[in-house]
């Protein structure tokens, strides 16, 4: 398996709360609504129900990824349907009492010899992630 994970962002809320938001992704459909046109454009077409959230994207098409783990310092996403094995992972780590380190990673099992080929597309998708879910937070 090989890991991309995003720079952490620091969001001024408790881990507690963002784990609470996190445990109903339907909840995060008003914050995508509610980001600039340009950071919109850039999350694509995504959609939420209760445990999945359906990405669709022109190069792959729709990939689900449904929560398989969710605690107060984590949700872990699984890709449904996907050509190779991959999870999501959102990491929550409390600075202090108002405020979480966000962190997003993608964890993938692609061949080692396709890893210098697209691990720069991976490691962009990860620092993506990481970025919408500080920004729905």
């Amino acid at each position: 398996m090989a890991k991309y994970t995003s720079k952490p962002t620091v969001v001024n809320r408790p881990a507690e709360e963002l784990a609470a938001k996190f445990s109903d992704f339907r909840t995060l459909q008003a914050g995508l609504d509610e980001l600039p046109e340009e950071q919109r454009a850039k999350v694509g077409d995504v959609s939420f129900t209760e445990d999945t959230i359906k990405i669709n994207t022109p190069q792959v098409g729709e990939i689900a990824l449904r929560a398989t783990e969710r605690t107060a310092g984590r949700v872990v996403l699984e890709a449904e349907k996907s050509p190779v094995p991959m999870k999501l992972i959102v990491s929550f780590k409390p600075v202090d009492a108002e405020s979480t380190e966000v962190e997003g990673a993608i964890d993938v099992d692609i061949p080692m010899m396709l890893r210098p080929m697209i691990g720069p597309t991976l490691q962009k998708a990860a620092d993506q992630f990481g970025t919408l879910f500080a920004n729905l937070a």
